[in-house]
């Protein structure tokens, strides 16, 4: 596993186009590939998904409720969590001593954009001709 540091995407970065919009240029790319880089791992993905679907107060979840669900050190799981932070997919918020968790909509809504097709419009039904009486 690599060592480098994912940048924080800001909450005012200019979007993505959709992939099918127009082709990304090197920074869009690069900002992107970082989120994907972080989705890329089953855990991360795993603890993405469980935050997300967090019926908690607020939407939130606390690391002891994530811990468990994997058999993994309580170490491994806050590496996993501060990567997915730094994609910034998730934030969070210490209380105690416990830390809880939330996802960012506005990151997912981005995903959600560059991925998703435009609708292709219904092909218009060719026009009924009427019958004239023989």
């Amino acid at each position: 596993m690599s060592n480098q540091e994912l940048e924080v995407l800001g909450q005012d970065t200019a979007c993505c186009p959709g992939l099918t919009a127009s082709p990304l240029d090197e920074d869009q790319a690069a900002d992107l590939a970082k989120v994907f880089k972080a989705l890329g791992d089953p855990v991360r993905l795993r603890l993405l998904s469980m935050i997300a679907s967090s019926r908690g107060e607020g939407g939130e979840v606390c690391v002891c409720e994530l811990t468990p669900a994997f058999d993994l050190s309580q170490p491994t799981i806050s590496h996993h969590l501060k990567l997915l932070r730094q994609a910034g997919l998730i934030d969070c918020e210490r209380r105690g001593t416990w830390v809880y968790y939330w996802v960012l909509p506005k990151a997912l809504d981005r995903l959600s954009a560059f991925l998703t097709t435009p609708a292709t419009p219904a092909t218009p039904a060719a026009p009924a001709t009427a019958k004239t009486p023989a």
